[in-house]
């Protein structure tokens, strides 16, 4: 059986996929097509009609409209604890004055333009850009702030920029949730036993990445923006946890219990129903 698998190139994705992409595991009889892209690609790419059976995607694109077409699995997900995409700049100003400002965003539909806008709603002067490249364009002062993802908080200040806000730490201390950047999510379409499948290999794939984190280290060094491996460390320490394992109930209800706050503050036109496997 062979199955299209797209996923990120950032170090907690490709530690979690890093067995299953080498067949380090038993596959069971699956033949995975894997394609790594950008984050804002993957969701893009899951919106098109010839989309992958199996990929990664921002909590925020899912809840938009891909729900109705795919399913979220239990493993593979990306909740941050207390920490979350980081707003910075070259120059600190006073948040007060942020709708005033030219801001960059990692795209549309990521999850970090989803809660900038819970928390700022005013703020409406945004420009969607890749990831990669918004710590540059907010050194070279073609915009006041932006939104940083994946490697990049564990980089800004090496480079020059100051933090801002923390949106996971908003969040938490907002409304003491857990918060889902990023689940891995399977076409409904799928039989029952085979999303089972996909899903107890990711789980297999994870845990045998921790059993064999040097091993894996090469694959994720050569798919990473940063190459430090310290950098690389943090970020798999960080992102991958009890949560990418296996949401359980109190990763489900953090899904949840975003998606009815954007509901609320307008941020989805419709509440997102039956998302689990």
């Amino acid at each position: 059986m062979k199955l299209r698998l797209s996923y990120s190139t950032c170090p907690n994705d490709t530690f979690i996929f890093y067995a299953i992409a080498n067949k380090k595991i038993d596959l069971e009889g699956v033949d995975f097509e894997i394609s790594l892209h950008d984050i804002d690609v993957l969701n893009k790419n899951a919106a098109e009609d010839d989309c992958p059976e199996i990929t990664k995607i921002s909590s925020n694109a899912y809840a938009v409209d891909l729900w109705k077409k795919y399913v979220t699995l239990n493993s593979g997900a990306a909740l941050g604890q207390n920490n979350g995409p980081l707003l910075v700049a070259k120059n600190a100003f006073d948040l007060k004055d942020i709708n005033s400002k030219k801001i960059l965003i990692p795209g549309v539909n990521t999850t970090a333009n989803l809660l900038f806008s819970i928390f700022f709603p005013e703020a409406k002067n945004k420009t969607p850009m890749l990831f990669s490249k918004i710590e540059g364009e907010i050194l070279a002062e073609n915009y006041d702030c932006g939104l940083l993802i994946h490697e990049g908080r564990f980089t800004y200040k090496d480079k020059g920029l100051t933090k801002l806000a923390d949106m996971g730490e908003l969040w938490e201390e907002t409304f003491h949730q857990k918060i889902p950047l990023g689940t891995i999510i399977a076409k409904r379409s799928l039989e029952k036993d085979v999303i089972e499948k996909v899903n107890r290999l990711i789980f297999k794939s994870i845990n045998y990445a921790f059993e064999h984190r040097d091993e894996a280290m090469p694959y994720i060094r050569e798919n990473a923006r940063e190459l430090s491996d310290a950098v690389t460390q943090s970020h798999i320490n960080l992102y991958v946890n009890e949560f990418s394992k296996n949401l359980g109930s109190e990763g489900k209800n953090a899904i949840s219990f975003l998606y009815r706050k954007a509901f609320e503050a307008g941020a989805l036109k419709e509440l997102p129903e039956n998302i689990f496997m």
